[in-house]
């Protein structure tokens, strides 16, 4: 059972005074201007209660010598907040989505930054993170750990621009684009559920497939917590876990500056590489993996087998191995796993905490 921690003492605990009903989410890389389209659309300061002007149905920002511009003309503001009418939905760099979208100078151009609450972000990354048709306890486990993941961020960021990116190296997000039925029932259903460790919200990496065995949290991402712990999974025994990579000699050369070999140097208490001997240097296996492209290496737990124009290797699983394996959790939920029992397996000494209904 779920117990019930109050969202003050949450925040005590975690040193942040504000609560966490709404995300701030970057929804793309900085770009030199912003087109926001919406029925009604208004503008106004980025802050609660503000007032709003109308525009109609369409804006577009840009940086003007630092300062920001809305259809050519000068703000005053810092940062610019938009809105749709009777709290609809407006789109921002291609992208529909819930709640408002504010307008900020990044490093050297402008950042999008969709606001909207956490629930209603949630719906979205579900949609976006694991396939709409696995088991609905397998969605609600995975809802319940981006929650806590995004609220763990959210306190980490506190006063910062925003809390999240809407890639894979946040957690991805594509706002109504993939919103659908099942992915809202999940969300619905595990409201306000977070997982905690010493009554805060954990760090709830997660991954596609670890190929029959999750990594530890030191190897995988350098987070030696004590949740993240190398797990059996069962997703090793689908043919999806498997796959393989052929590195030609020339694109090796090409990645690593004319090296001209690839051999295993050290591999983790999972059997994962850690590190990569790419010709006479030694390379760590996560810059490696980086290198070559997340998608073309799907993991670190492969083999190297050298041919004639180049290297083959044999791996299996998808993503760094840490926490969650949604695969694994569509395999357990099959065979009658509730979403609380998948939580704890791949979490193990968390606890299930009810933050807000």
């Amino acid at each position: 059972m779920a117990s019930r921690l109050t969202f003050s003492v949450l925040l005590l605990v975690c040193g942040v005074a504000h609560a966490a009903e709404t995300m701030r989410i970057a929804m793309g890389a900085e770009v030199a201007s912003v087109e926001l389209t919406g029925e009604g659309l208004s503008v106004g300061e980025d802050a609660d209660g503000a007032d709003f002007e109308p525009l109609g149905e369409r804006a577009t920002v840009t940086l003007v010598g630092g300062h920001l511009t809305v259809d050519g003309k000068p703000s005053p503001r810092e940062a610019l907040r938009f809105r749709a009418a009777k709290a609809g939905t407006l789109t921002a760099l291609g992208t529909r989505v819930h709640g408002d979208v504010v307008v900020v100078p990044g490093k050297s151009k402008l950042v999008a930054v969709n606001v909207l609450p956490l629930e209603e972000y949630l719906v979205g990354v579900l949609g976006s993170e694991m396939p709409r048709s696995f088991p609905l306890e397998a969605l609600k486990a995975q809802a319940v750990a981006a929650r806590t993941y995004a609220l763990n961020k959210k306190l980490e960021q506190y006063g910062q621009p925003f809390h999240l990116g809407s890639s894979v190296l946040s957690q991805v997000y594509r706002g109504l684009e993939v919103e659908d039925a099942r992915t809202r029932e999940a969300v619905d259903a595990t409201r306000g559920l977070v997982l905690t460790f010493m009554l805060q919200p954990i760090e709830a990496y997660f991954h596609a497939s670890c190929g029959g065995r999750t990594e530890a949290g030191a190897d995988a991402l350098g987070r030696d917590l004590p949740y993240l712990k190398a797990v059996d999974c069962p997703c090793g025994q689908l043919p999806s876990s498997h796959w393989t990579l052929t590195l030609k000699a020339k694109e090796l050369a090409a990645l690593f500056k004319k090296a001209a070999g690839l051999e295993v140097q050290g591999r983790t208490r999972t059997g994962r590489v850690r590190r990569v001997a790419v010709g006479p240097r030694s390379v760590d296996a996560v810059t490696f993996r980086e290198r070559v492209g997340y998608l073309k290496l799907r993991s670190l737990d492969f083999e190297v087998e050298q041919g004639k124009d180049g290297w083959t290797l044999e791996g299996h699983g998808f993503g760094h191995g840490a926490g969650l394996c949604q695969w694994g959790a569509r395999v357990y939920a099959e065979k009658g796993w509730t979403f609380q029992k998948i939580l704890q397996h791949y979490y193990p000494g968390t606890e299930l905490q009810t933050l807000y209904e």
